[in-house]
């Protein structure tokens, strides 16, 4: 289907940004919802923000919403999350995830990349 590759993560204090790109790779990139899901220790993946396939519609999870950024380059075949404002609470191993258009977000369904760990210290 298609593969996807996460880096940018890192140790950052409260306050600091982020920006973690995701490399993807397969000839059908471009037909792809992308997203990034996030796993804190003892807790449930949860969403975090999403990206229509031609980059014109985003959506963002209440807790990120006005400091973090989805954006794609479909011709890079690259997403990337832009983290600003960083909290204690936003510390989780940050995944990228793609699926096809009109299909609806599921673990089994996607795709996911290897994750990255992002560790917001106060």
């Amino acid at each position: 289907q298609v593969q996807l590759v996460e880096s940018g993560g890192g140790l950052v204090q409260a306050g600091g940004s982020l920006r973690l790109p995701c490399a993807a790779s397969g000839r059908t990139f471009s037909y792809y919802d992308m997203g990034w899901f996030r796993q804190a220790p003892g807790k449930e993946r949860e969403f975090v923000t999403s990206i229509e396939w031609r980059g014109s519609s985003t959506y963002y999870a209440d807790s990120v919403k006005g400091r973090f950024t989805i954006s794609r380059d479909n011709a890079k075949n690259k997403v990337y999350l832009q983290m600003n404002s960083l909290k204690t609470e936003d510390t989780a191993v940050y995944y990228c995830a793609a699926k096809t258009t009109r299909s609806v977000w599921t673990i089994s369904g996607a795709s996911w990349g290897q994750g990255t760990q992002v560790t917001v210290s106060s």
